[in-house]
This record gives C-alpha cells, structure tokens and sequence, in this order.
C-alpha cells in the first residue's frame, strides 16, 4: 500500500496539523472528551454521521466535527497522528492491510450500512454491449480493484488464474482476457470521472453518490459480503474510552436505522 501513499496538500497539512496539536492539549487535559474530530469520504458516510450520528452524540453533550477527505490514504494516517478521533470510510480487508503496512494501531468498532460498488457506463445501456477491446477502469488500491476484478469474473468477462483468491486479485492475477478489455486502474474519487472516456467503470458506492450518480444508475451492483461492509475505526487504544462506546451506541440505536431507511435506500446493512 506505500504506493499509493502521497504528500498532503500544504493547506491541509496546516489544518490537520493544527487538529493534532489540540488533541494531544485535549487528551492531556481531558480523558474523558466532550469533543470528537470524526473523519469520512464526502458523500455518504459523511452525511450519515451528519444526520443519524451527531445530532445523537450532541444530545450527549459532545461537539462533533466532521473532517471531509477526497482520498483513501489520509483518513487512516490522521486518525493514527492524533488529528481524528474516528472515522468511516474503509472495509476491514482495507483497514488490515493498510494497518499492517503503515504499522498502525487502528481497530475496527463497528459496521455501517454501506454502498455497493458497482459497474456504471456513458456510452453503453447493457453489459452485452461490450465490444472486444473495451476500456475498464477500476479502482488502483488492492482491495477495491479486488472487488471490481471479482464483478469481472462473474460477469464472464475475465477468469483467474487456477489457486488465486479472488479477495486478494490484481489484473497480475488474470489468466484469461477474450475481449481483449483494456483494464485502467485509478484512485477510487477519479473513478466518476473517467466516465466520459471510458466504455465503463467500476466506482465506489461513495464517490458514486457524491459525483451525482444514482444506485440504480449502475449496470451491476456488488452484493456486499460481511468483510466488504465499511467501518468506523478508532485508534486501538481508544477502543475501550466512553466517546468510543457513545459512538458504537449512536450506530446501533434505532434513530440511526430509521436515517438510513430514509435517506440512504439501496445500501447494504450490517447484521448487527
């Protein structure tokens, strides 16, 4: 996953900076905090601590900010620098493996309903319009980019090689290609954009709804296992604090159902 890593911008080096310097005064001076900085992807996840988590968490006393990022990298490295207290963007598949590449103490708290990734095209109104050297982008980070190559094999369109698990895929991993498709893997928030030059797309639930796409504009949606549904994550010592618990417990309660009935139809619901 180093790869993929890439310098903040000035600007938000700055604010994020500036959040860690007031967490380490906060948690010095406060263990138990009324404050908590909550980090999401724009779209989805970020509204929905927007309107079924904060509104609950603030009946509780706390104030809640929530920290928008256009990217799959930084959430993870500022929750771990101190400058986030959580945040909801990423699977557990995702969270693993970035923790044990970047060797950080992050954990899992609990699941949240989630957007399928799904197969979206402007050029084309079915999947059997796919002509033998088709263009395909897809998402660059090895879970996701997992998670498109196994919509590809059901789809036909490509096969594995023979031993390759699927969860763990890369275009490396494909033995047979008959259309001869043109894979272009792309950061997940670009994956909306690059509609208007390819033939299709696989794009993240997430970027899908915050560039204006609809669920049901997608050719084929994903059925989410389990180990594909998002998170919230916390650093691993935290896991045990009161904010932490009044967080998991925002989750769980029946208002933040109820939101999610309401506004996000189509998304896929943890068990618990």
């Amino acid at each position: 996953m180093k790869a993929f890593r890439r310098a903040w911008s000035p600007l938000t080096a700055i604010a994020l900076g500036a959040l860690i310097a007031v967490s380490v005064t906060a948690h010095a001076a406060d263990p138990d905090k009324k404050e908590i900085r909550f980090g999401a992807t724009a779209g989805p996840y970020s509204d929905q601590i927007r309107y079924g988590i904060k509104p609950q968490l603030e009946k509780e006393g706390y104030k809640v900010t929530i920290v928008e990022f256009s990217d799959y990298v930084q959430p993870n490295l500022a929750l771990a620098d101190g400058a986030l207290d959580a945040n909801a963007f990423q699977h557990e598949v995702y969270l693993k493996k970035f923790s044990a590449d970047h060797k950080l103490a992050l954990s899992e708290l609990v699941k949240v309903p989630t957007a399928p990734i799904g197969l979206y095209s402007h050029k084309h109104k079915r999947l059997d319009e796919l002509t033998d050297g088709a263009t395909v982008s897809l998402p660059n980070d090895v879970t996701n980019q997992a998670r498109a190559i196994i919509l590809l094999q059901q789809l036909g369109w490509v096969t594995l090689k023979p031993g390759i698990d699927p969860v763990k895929s890369s275009e490396r991993d494909i033995d047979a290609n008959p259309h001869k498709i043109k894979l272009v893997p792309l950061e997940a928030a670009q994956l909306p954009r690059s509609l208007d030059d390819v033939d299709y797309a696989f794009v993240n639930g997430n970027f899908a709804l915050a560039s204006g796409l609809k669920l049901t504009d997608a050719l084929l949606l994903e059925k989410i296992p389990p180990y594909y549904l998002n998170l919230v994550a916390v650093r691993t010592a935290d896991l045990h604090k009161p904010y932490v618990k009044d967080i998991a417990t925002a989750y769980r309660s029946a208002e933040f159902k109820r939101v999610i009935d309401e506004r996000f139809a189509g998304f896929s619901k943890p068990s618990e």
